[in-house]
């Protein structure tokens, strides 16, 4: 009888009324939300927030997307979308991390980033967070799919990292606008995760974390997973372990990575020339920081770096546990 969206959302009352495969209750929850819905208020709000929306039939939608099992009818993104056919990784971890934790979610996410590998995570505190802030240090791209609507930053602490993404890279969801996080979008939105990369990678878990879920669908999805040893005391290792234990692939090093991933040695050169250019900024911003705090400001004419430089490397060295911001803008050894 109906054949489209378009004529359910076009049904008249008294069609409605006679179908008989809706309770009463059924056909007024409906009903009420036809006359709620307002398509040309929805697309201004779409506009105003620069968002933009992909039914799953468009030409644009992303295709590895299309391929999953239980795909979503349609995405919301802010910023660009992932390339097809470039290389992507998924990076998912624990969200109370540990320093080490976050210094390897930094360099995978820098590394990766810097070869041209599309990084993908849920811009989570912790291990999500590290990693795409590491792929914007090293000038690569990364999505953030969220739990939410697009339009909202969650957790709030991250909304540098969400700016960053929506300028840079990208922001991705099958909710729409104004859509609250909850609990139970969380483990959904992780089959987009591993769905839009060619393997996921998993940095610190505890025996039961929720980056199983991001592992158990990349496996289902016929993907790679590779898992980051730890300390064999630390609770934060022994879901990696387990991994690992189970045959999903051992992080050894960034470079090993990129060689299974079939990148060129050219790549991997240009990184290690790249990389001995970030150390070299590195040891200069810790040489200048004190265990007094000093001001953002003392810093850069102290370093002569750019503000923006300044900047990366002390993320990078307040990651890796050597400094500390103690107030806005001051820094100090630890």
């Amino acid at each position: 009888m109906l054949g489209s969206g378009r004529e359910v959302y076009h049904l008249k009352r008294e069609l409605l009324d006679k179908l008989n495969i809706l309770t009463d209750r059924e056909k007024e929850i409906l009903w009420k939300a036809r006359e709620a819905l307002c398509p040309k208020k929805a697309w201004e709000k779409l506009k105003k927030e620069q968002v933009s929306f992909l039914p799953y039939h468009a030409a644009e939608f992303p295709e590895r997307l299309r391929r999953i099992e239980d795909g979503p009818y349609g995405i919301y993104f802010k910023g660009r979308l992932p390339k097809e056919g470039q290389k992507t990784a998924a990076i998912v971890g624990a969200r109370q991390c540990s320093r080490y934790g976050e210094r390897f979610a930094l360099e995978y996410g820098k590394v990766l980033g810097k070869a041209g590998v599309q990084i993908i995570s849920g811009m989570a505190r912790g291990i999500d967070g590290a990693a795409q802030r590491g792929a914007i240090i090293g000038e690569g791209y990364s999505c953030g799919v969220l739990g939410s609507g697009v339009d909202i930053c969650y957790p709030r602490e991250n909304r540098g990292l969400y700016a960053d993404l929506a300028e840079t890279g990208g922001l991705l969801s099958e909710y729409p606008l104004e859509e609250r996080p909850r609990p139970e979008f969380f483990p959904r939105r992780n089959r987009l995760i591993s769905g839009l990369s060619d393997v996921t990678i998993i940095i610190e878990a505890r025996e039961k974390s929720g980056s199983f879920i991001t592992a158990d669908f990349a496996l289902e999805q016929g993907k790679d997973v590779y898992a980051l040893p730890g300390p064999a005391d630390s609770t934060l290792s022994r879901g990696c372990h387990r991994l690992i234990a189970q045959g999903a692939g051992i992080l050894l090093s960034p470079k090993d990575l990129l060689r299974e991933l079939g990148m060129t040695e050219a790549t991997s050169c240009d990184f290690e020339k790249t990389e001995k250019v970030l150390e070299k900024e590195t040891d200069i911003v810790y040489s200048c920081v004190d265990l007094s705090p000093k001001s953002l400001h003392q810093l850069a004419e102290e370093t002569k770096l750019t503000g923006k430089v300044l900047m990366e490397r002390l993320i990078t060295l307040e990651l890796m546990g050597h400094i500390e911001e103690v107030s806005k803008n001051y820094y100090r050894r630890v």
